[in-house]
């Protein structure tokens, strides 16, 4: 029986080692199941025995979410398993699933760690395996200054060091200067740009400044980068005392005075309520920009329209009690 094991919450780790073994088995046939949305009798169904005896691979990702009577199929198959089929299981980690997880292990799979990459050491780890893998090198202070830029997320460091490696002159060992110009050209000038005015709730503005950005050739993953960044900077800053001065709160809050002003001055017409709806449609313009939606620059659009209005009408509502 072929069985592997991928085990923690790193997603782009996972879903390269899952591409890559259904690679390797070239001519099978793949069914891909997630643990959130299998119907009872859907595992069973997908391993039972092939009429045909051809090679199949089934992968069942979120393997944490199964239901307990999905755990039973999981576990009958593992006491008699097929020998045509290579099962791929990925559980992210946690304490649910546990029994399943036990007794898929005394089956001896191979295993495959994923586990999320938190130290800014494995995430420039990260960096300089991404930019071998696309054939490009890179010294040390540009890795730092890309994990210091966009470190949160490791799609989004993904998607930079491709964009980065793919706008730099081939066989050019990229620099820190190099960095800092696709910073500035591609990410703070345009994407930045859009990030304001939306949180200013200008939204006439920002689908204009949007749609430049766009003709511009900046990739809408970028923009939500930029988006990301801002937002997470306004949480910072929420949390300081508005009584310190902005360049006494610099170092602590590893911001320039200047973005520390500008933060403030956007949240003083937002609320906690309108900044977490702004997250929530966030999260979901990531997830739809990099596959969910079958139209990426439309779910962008309504997301700077939606998360702009929001914060515009926040105001309309703090000047309305302020006037009260």
């Amino acid at each position: 029986m072929a069985l592997t094991l991928i085990q923690g919450g790193e997603e782009i780790l996972a879903d390269r080692a899952i591409s890559d073994l259904i690679a390797q088995a070239a001519g099978a046939t793949v069914t891909q199941l997630d643990g959130e949305l299998i119907d009872l009798g859907a595992i069973t169904d997908a391993l039972a025995p092939s009429l045909f005896g051809d090679a199949r691979v089934v992968v069942i990702r979120q393997l944490q979410d199964l239901a307990s009577e999905l755990q039973d199929e999981v576990s009958g198959y593992l006491e008699n398993p097929d020998e045509q089929v290579h099962l791929v299981l990925w559980h992210k980690g946690g304490v649910k699933g546990k029994a399943l997880l036990e007794k898929i292990k005394k089956s001896k799979p191979t295993l495959i760690a994923v586990e999320a990459l938190k130290k800014d050491g494995d995430k420039s780890d990260f960096v300089r395996a991404e930019f071998a893998r696309l054939g490009r090198k890179i010294d040390a202070d540009a890795i730092s200054a890309i994990v210091s830029a966009l470190g949160s997320d490791m799609r989004e460091l993904s998607g930079v060091c491709s964009q980065l490696a793919a706008d730099t002159a081939a066989g050019k060992t990229i620099a820190a200067s190099d960095v800092e110009k696709f910073q500035q050209g591609r990410i703070e000038t345009s994407g930045f740009d859009v990030a304001d005015a939306v949180l200013d709730g200008k939204t006439d503005q920002a689908l204009i400044t949007l749609r430049r950005a766009l003709e511009t050739g900046v990739d809408p993953v970028l923009i939500i980068t930029a988006l990301a960044s801002s937002m997470r900077t306004l949480a910072k800053v929420s949390g300081a005392s508005r009584g310190v001065k902005s360049f006494e709160l610099a170092s602590s809050l590893g911001l320039p005075p200047w973005q520390i002003d500008k933060a403030r001055r956007q949240l003083a017409h937002q609320t906690p309520a309108s900044l977490a709806r702004a997250t929530m449609l966030l999260a979901q313009a990531d997830a739809d920009i990099k596959g969910a939606a079958s139209d990426p620059i439309y779910a962008l659009e309504r997301t700077v329209i939606s998360i702009s209005r929001g914060l515009s009408r926040s105001l309309e509502v703090k000047q309305a009690k302020e006037r009260v």
